[in-house]
């Protein structure tokens, strides 16, 4: 089959470009960087031209109420470019627990989008995720000052880049689900613990607080980013990431 990865040149596309095309089929790198842009719609017809399946990782740059705007525009623009297309299959990767946090406009937007693919006609599937364990140490630059690192306690279950990646070719290669698949890491951190975690692997001086109201995790409450029943774990867990990651300096 061919495959049309639209945001294929970033973390978790190149991998999943990578998966397929290990797996003999071909799977095409879609990005600006390749004279494709999915807000303005250029080369969206010929990517799709031949096509069977559009996986869409693409994500916006901002996290914040624009973030609504960059979706819309997008799904709508790829949503259109696919009905002129022979794609019978739309994979799009999304977060756990996304509808369950309405107080937090990138959620909002990620919902907005998956809803727009819900309501088209053709065969979709929806890999939902937990939070990518490259992005911890993001999460507590937001709120670093001065040596001190604010995070509220909220729980989530951190999964790896090429878990997430591996999840979505599988997905992609597969029968649409018409439905949502769920994946997450195997253990369970509230946020202030994962961040002691993570500052002791990497030998860092910071000191993390608890502070609720801290960042944009603030606005999730109970185990809404925990596994849901039925999701598949997946198999990496995040010491061992860690230890792996320190090791080598790897800090994406």
């Amino acid at each position: 089959m061919k495959f049309a990865v639209m945001g294929g040149t970033g973390l978790i596309g190149s991998q999943v470009v990578e998966n397929l095309n290990a797996a003999g089929h071909h799977a095409v790198p879609c990005s600006p960087r390749t004279g494709v842009d999915v807000l303005t719609g250029k080369g969206l017809g010929p990517a799709l031209a031949d096509a069977d399946v559009l996986v869409n990782l693409t994500n916006s740059p901002t996290f914040d109420h624009d973030s609504l705007a960059f979706f819309q525009t997008s799904m709508h623009n790829l949503l259109t470019a696919a009905r002129s297309s022979p794609v019978g299959h739309v994979v799009l990767l999304s977060i756990v627990g996304v509808d369950q946090v309405p107080d937090l406009d990138y959620y909002r937007a990620k919902t907005l989008q998956e809803n727009l693919l819900k309501a088209e006609t053709v065969p979709y599937s929806i890999v939902r995720a937990g939070q990518f364990m490259e992005f911890v140490d993001a999460i507590l630059s937001w709120t670093t000052d001065d040596g001190t690192v604010r995070l509220p306690r909220t729980r989530l279950q951190p999964i790896a880049a090429a878990d997430v990646a591996a999840a979505v070719a599988e997905v992609a290669a597969g029968p649409p689900l018409n439905g949502t698949l769920n994946v997450v890491g195997p253990d369970v951190f509230s946020l202030d613990e994962l961040g002691r975690t993570t500052l002791a692997a990497r030998g860092e001086d910071r000191t993390v607080v608890v502070d609720d109201s801290a960042g944009m995790f603030a606005a999730v409450h109970g185990d809404v980013l925990t596994a849901p029943k039925g999701a598949r774990i997946a198999p990496t867990h995040y010491a061992d990431w860690l230890k792996r990651h320190s090791a080598t300096g790897t800090r994406r």
